[in-house]
This record gives C-alpha cells, sequence and structure tokens, in this order.
C-alpha cells in the first residue's frame, strides 16, 4: 500500500472515491497518493483530484470524472468533450483542466525555499473516466490513449500509471526516492511556519499594555490629591503609571495647567529605561528632568562619588543637593516630583527632593514603592503625609511566574498576565551554578526566543560577562547594553522595574547575606514569559521557605 496523504480523504463524488481505491491497493510502498489538492496561486484557484507521487518514475497529476463522458466533433475546435450526469449534457475541458492544475502545482513546488533539487524533475498528466469507456484506438492530439484511463482500464491501473508518468517525462528525470519526500511535504503545507514563542510574548505584551492602561485610570484619583503614595506588588504596572502620571502632569490639560515635573528613580538601569521611553513622546509632554537622584544633583553642580562610600550617598551628597536645591531659582525649581522604586531611597535623599519643589509644603510628590523590593540596606520614608493607593493585580507575569512568587509577595495579589510557560526549576551546586545557567540560556535560545528577549541574573558574584561589558563601557555604558540585541548579564541588584520574556535566574550565593529572600523576589519576578531558577534547593527552602520551593516542583 502507498503513503496516503490523507489517510482517510473525503470525495466530492463516488468517481473520485473509488478511483482513489483502485489506486491505494495498485500502488507500492514506497508511492505516495494525495487527494484533494488544493492551490491558489496568483493566477487562480486550481484543484487536483489525485497526485501520485511515483519514486524512479515520474509525479502524475489525474482529473478524474464520473458520468458519461464522451468526445463529439465540434465545427471550430474539431472535436469537444462533453459530460451526461444526473440528466445535465454539459460542455467539458478535462485536459485543460488537469493540465492547469499540473503547472500550478509544478511551479508551486519549483519555487518553494526548500524545493532544492525536486524542482527539477518530470510532471506528466492524465484523465481518468471512472464510468466511461473508449476504444483501444480512440486518440486526440492533447490526449494520447495511454492517458486517458477509463472504466476498463482500472483492472490495470498500476502500471498504467507508472507508464503514463514514466511517457510524459519529456527528457527530465524522473524523481528520487528524496525528491518524493520533499514534494509531498511541500504539497502538504509540512515546512509551515513554526511555532514562535516571540509571537506569542507579543500578544501577552500587548495584553498588558491594554490592562495597564486600563488601570491608569487610577491616576484620576490623583487630580485632586498632590501626595501620594502608589504601592503595588512585582508585575503590578507601577512604572508605567508613573511614566502615564509624568507625561500628564506636564502636558496639562483637563482645566489643569501644564507643570515642570521630575521623574527620578535610584537605578542607573531604570533610569535609562525611563529616559528611553519618555525620548518617544511628543516634546511637549516630557517631563523636565527624567534620571536617577544622583544626576538630578548634578544637574545642579553636586559632586561624583564612589559607588561602594556609603558616607558619601548617605549624608555628604543629600547635604549637598539639599543646600544646591534650596538656592535653585524658581524657574528652576519643580510643581511635582514623581519618584519610581521609592524604597530604594534613604531618609537623607527626601530634603533635597522637597526642597527641589516651589512649593515645599503644597507641591506635588508621588510615590511609587514595593517594600518587598527594598533590597538595599536603606529604610528610607518621605517625611510628610502621603494618600496611600494599592496595587493588587499583577498585570506583566504570566500565571506560571506569579504563582511561583507569590508568597514571597508583602501582600494578595490577584494575576491578570495569562498563562504561560511552566516555571522550571535545574538543581546545581553552588560552584557550577553559573555554568548551569549559561546551558539554560543556549537552551532558550535553541527554541527560538530572540537574544534580546533573555537575561541571565545572577543573586551573588556578578556573571563573568557582565564584569567585562562594565569594565569595557563604564556603569553607564554597560547598562546601555541592556537594550542591544543580545543576552543581556546583570544581578538583581540592578534590574528592579526592568524585566525581560525569558529570565534564568542564577542563585549563586548560598543565602545567608542579609534580604536574601528580597533578592529572589526581585530575581524571579523580572521573567514576564519564561522563567528557569538555577541554583541549590536548599537555598531555596532557606531563603523563601518550603511554599515556594514547592512551587517550584522541589
Amino acid at each position: 500500500m502507498p503513503r496516503l496523504i490523507p489517510e482517510s480523504p473525503t470525495f466530492q463524488t463516488t468517481s473520485e472515491r473509488e478511483v482513489w481505491e483502485h489506486l491505494r491497493d495498485a500502488l507500492g510502498p514506497d508511492d505516495v497518493l494525495l487527494a484533494n489538492l488544493r492551490l491558489t496561486d496568483a493566477e487562480k484557484d486550481v484543484e487536483a483530484d489525485l497526485v501520485v507521487l511515483m519514486p524512479d518514475v515520474g509525479v502524475l497529476v489525474l482529473e478524474v470524472k464520473g458520468g458519461s463522458v464522451h468526445v463529439e466533433p465540434d465545427e471550430a475546435e474539431g472535436h469537444a468533450w462533453w459530460i451526461a450526469s444526473k440528466g445535465v449534457h454539459r460542455r467539458i475541458r478535462p485536459v485543460d483542466q488537469v493540465r492547469t492544475a499540473k503547472h500550478s502545482l509544478k511551479r508551486y513546488v519549483e519555487q518553494h525555499p526548500q524545493g532544492g533539487s525536486a524542482r527539477r524533475v518530470g510532471w506528466g498528466h492524465g484523465v481518468v473516466t471512472r464510468f466511461s469507456g473508449f476504444a483501444g484506438d480512440f486518440t486526440v492530439p492533447e490526449l494520447p490513449r495511454w492517458a486517458l484511463h477509463d472504466k476498463d482500464d482500472l483492472a490495470a491501473i498500476g502500471p498504467r500509471v507508472r507508464d503514463n508518468a514514466w511517457w510524459m517525462l519529456h527528457g527530465q528525470r524522473p524523481p528520487t526516492h528524496d525528491d518524493v519526500e520533499v514534494i509531498a511535504d511541500i504539497l502538504t503545507g509540512r515546512f509551515a511556519a513554526p511555532y514562535d514563542v516571540n509571537a506569542e510574548s507579543d500578544e501577552r505584551a500587548a495584553e498588558f499594555d491594554r490592562l495597564t492602561m486600563e488601570q491608569a485610570t487610577i491616576l484620576g484619583v490623583t487630580r485632586l490629591l498632590p501626595r501620594v503614595e502608589v504601592r503595588g506588588g512585582a508585575g503590578s504596572g507601577k512604572t508605567v503609571l508613573a511614566l502615564q502620571q509624568a507625561k500628564e502632569l506636564t502636558r496639562g490639560g483637563q482645566g489643569r495647567s501644564a507643570q515642570r515635573v521630575a521623574l527620578l528613580c535610584y537605578s542607573i538601569g531604570l533610569a535609562e529605561h525611563l529616559k528611553r521611553q519618555v525620548a518617544t513622546w511628543d516634546r511637549r509632554h516630557r517631563p523636565a528632568f527624567v534620571g536617577t537622584f544622583h544626576a538630578f544633583g548634578k544637574q545642579w553642580g553636586a559632586a561624583d562619588g564612589d559607588r561602594s562610600d556609603s558616607e558619601f550617598w548617605e549624608e555628604r551628597l543629600p547635604a549637598e543637593m539639599a543646600e544646591l536645591a534650596g538656592a535653585l531659582p524658581e524657574g528652576k525649581k519643580f510643581d511635582a516630583v514623581i519618584v519610581d522604586e521609592a524604597q530604594d531611597f534613604a531618609d537623607s535623599w527626601w530634603t533635597p527632593v522637597l526642597r527641589s519643589l516651589r512649593d515645599e509644603e503644597e507641591g506635588g510628590l508621588f510615590v511609587y514603592s514595593d517594600e518587598n523590593q527594598r533590597i538595599f540596606a536603606r529604610f528610607g520614608r518621605p517625611p510628610v503625609a502621603l494618600v496611600p493607593l494599592v496595587l493588587d493585580h499583577n498585570l506583566r507575569n504570566t500565571k506560571q511566574i506569579h504563582e511561583s512568587f507569590g508568597p514571597l509577595a508583602p501582600s494578595r495579589m490577584y494575576s491578570r498576565g495569562g498563562d504561560g510557560p511552566a516555571v522550571r526549576f535545574v538543581e546545581s551546586t553552588l560552584d557550577d551554578a553559573i555554568g548551569t545557567a549559561d546551558d539554560e540560556v543556549d537552551r532558550l535560545l535553541d527554541e527560538g526566543w530572540e537574544p534580546r528577549s533573555v537575561a541571565l541574573l545572577t543573586t551573588g558574584h556578578r556573571h563573568p560577562i557582565q564584569v567585562e561589558r562594565t569594565a569595557f563601557h563604564d556603569q553607564e555604558g554597560y547598562w546601555g547594553t541592556y537594550w542591544d540585541d543580545d543576552v543581556f548579564y546583570g544581578h538583581v541588584l540592578g534590574c528592579k522595574g526592568l524585566e525581560r520574556r525569558a529570565v534564568v535566574l542564577c542563585l549563586n550565593e548560598d543565602g545567608s547575606r542579609d534580604r536574601a529572600r528580597e533578592r529572589l523576589y526581585v530575581g524571579m519576578s523580572r521573567a514576564t514569559d519564561e522563567l528557569v531558577v538555577v541554583g541549590d534547593p536548599g537555598t531555596v527552602r532557606r531563603v523563601a521557605g518550603d511554599e515556594v520551593a514547592r512551587r517550584l516542583g522541589l
């Protein structure tokens, strides 16, 4: 029996089914019998009733006709084909029909990018009249008798179609076994576009944007409240809301005056993200300042300092900035300051922030925070009363990722991020964690993730590639590489407010350091679509507890 595609086709006529059954029983095991092939090209829609692929013989396209098929003289063309079926007598052109189908299919295979050598093989055509007979010496110019198979020829249909295909090679070579496989795959669409993880991720990202804009209605509540703290866990869309609020306050409208706005954060990476987003807006809607707390002071002349010098950051810099802010002329001060990831700010930093306002007592202060992402040893709070608003829906992470870090969140969050792949835990020793994580990055790339969608984040010492890139670029240049079309190698400390679609989180420390739980929470929540955690199960239990370990499949 030949290979049948499809195995059990549905036919419109009894004649087609019966011819298919005769061929099914007559062809060899290396042959392929295809039924009901439909093709649309630039010229027309065509349909081939049956196509027979025979290695070392040829490719044959067959047109099947039922009813009473006969040929009559015709003054204009010499002769004409007719069919009588169900009481209707009508003119047909079976040879034109099958030749058109043959050439369309042949052209499709030859132009297909996977066609290869199968582009240059011989194709033939024939007509089968299931219920009509023709004399052995019948002939018409467009169809030799050996290419016309009538009701009495069906008993020998196997050798007849082989002769039909062979005699129509017309100097072209017959297909090999490999050619037959390729032609069958092309004609049945088996070279279709593969599953694309990036496309599914794009759909989830679009839904996140929609949900966040829907949630942005919360900003309407703040129009009459000059001082607000928006609290929300990872994935709740705080950064998107902070950006939207900066735009709305800057452009004014709806009965409000345009304001001079500053949009601040602590980390260089998040600041770069905010700048890139703002750069896409109309110039009239861009805040007067976007950047880090340190850059906020540097614009007024504040000093640089060593990032490892805590006294500089906690005392000298904020004191200097407070003095500079107090001396700013009215035109350089701000109507409102928006702070994203505000849990990173120290107590001493809020004084220069408030002094930068035109009205220290009533000026706008809008703070976006997540206490469970407080991964630095700072415990500052704004020294003013803020109206709290709470975001309790995770819009960004898939349900699977959200559930994996849910027990680490500061309060109950509800997932609206859609379904995605299961979170995977890959066991590794502390010494082998980096190498195992590298292997997982390769696996994600092999699955089709674009490099720019993948990140490897560490919780302990930095990945060698991060060290290398930082040494080459300096800190600000290194963070600029986050938007390159390449895998990003970073540390959880610098990635709050940022995310990648696929993240490999490398637990390359034993969890004994301060705020290890918060680091794990931040790291796991950076993945929007696919999360792989690499490390020692004992570290997970020690840092996050049994419930998180259970959700990771440990």
